[in-house]
């Protein structure tokens, strides 16, 4: 299965170890997006990890809101010179991109933002997107940038979104609950219901949001577009799939 372009998000489950940014994971991400760039696939990063960037220089009480705009307003410079470090031993540029769900909303501000992506990946500059934390509140209550992600393949232009998580599949039931649970490998349709039974985000089992990964699956579903869920600790799956095209683990959304 070859693409043109992909969206890869991040979040922050994967991308911080210990309340700081995990550098070890965020190598492993660089390489990636690296090896697809070198295969002629345009990638868009969209990344979390602001906030515990931030918490790195300045330990705030991060259960405040208020708090947690603070770091994001101080984390995202320290992350993006993080990227910028990482990817110049590729020799690769990236850039920094931030967005609130009513930039997608505004037809002009979405037409303005793809013509800036599509120049960015001409010249061959990785564009980094995350939530504008600090005016927008949404992410830091309720998700972690997977309803961004999805949206941003679909105003984007990319045929495929990766999810890497802390999830590293959809299964039939609760892996961490029962023993028969099965990796559900391909994913057609997502009914109304489905997501309804699923274990809430505050689940031991959605420490990453099992629920808005599903909305995000549904949301790309219907707009004819595909997703791959993943795990994050280790890229063998993705990897596999998206360099040697062999479906070894993850969960491939399509209809």
């Amino acid at each position: 299965m070859k693409f043109k372009r992909v969206v890869i998000k991040v979040g922050s489950h994967v991308l911080t170890e210990n309340r700081a940014v995990s550098k070890e994971r965020m190598i492993d991400l660089v390489d990636l997006i690296a090896q697809l760039m070198q295969r002629d696939i345009e990638v868009i990063l969209v990344s979390s990890g602001a906030v515990s960037a931030g918490y790195t220089v300045l330990p705030l009480d991060r259960l405040t809101i208020g708090n947690k705009q603070v770091l994001a307003s101080i984390g995202q410079p320290l992350l993006l010179k993080m990227y910028q470090e990482k990817f110049a031993k590729y020799n690769l540029l990236c850039s920094q991109i931030l967005l609130s769900a009513s930039d997608l909303d505004s037809k002009k501000r979405t037409h303005l933002a793809q013509v800036t992506i599509d120049n960015l990946l001409k010249n061959r500059v990785v564009p980094i997107i995350n939530e504008n934390d600090v005016i927008a509140t949404e992410e830091l209550v309720f998700g972690d940038n997977d309803q961004l992600s999805a949206s941003v393949a679909d105003n984007f232009g990319a045929e495929l979104l990766v999810i890497l998580s802390d999830i590293d599949a959809l299964y039939t039931k609760d892996p961490r609950k029962y023993s028969d649970a099965k990796t559900r490998k391909e994913v057609n349709y997502i009914t109304d219901k489905e997501l309804e039974d699923m274990p809430s985000p505050n689940s031991e089992f959605a420490t990453g949001g099992i629920v808005t990964k599903l909305k995000a699956g549904k949301y790309l579903l219907d707009r004819g577009r595909k997703m791959f869920l993943a795990t994050g600790f280790g890229l063998d799956d993705i990897k596999s799939f998206l360099l040697d095209g062999v479906h070894k683990g993850g969960t491939l959304f399509k209809r």
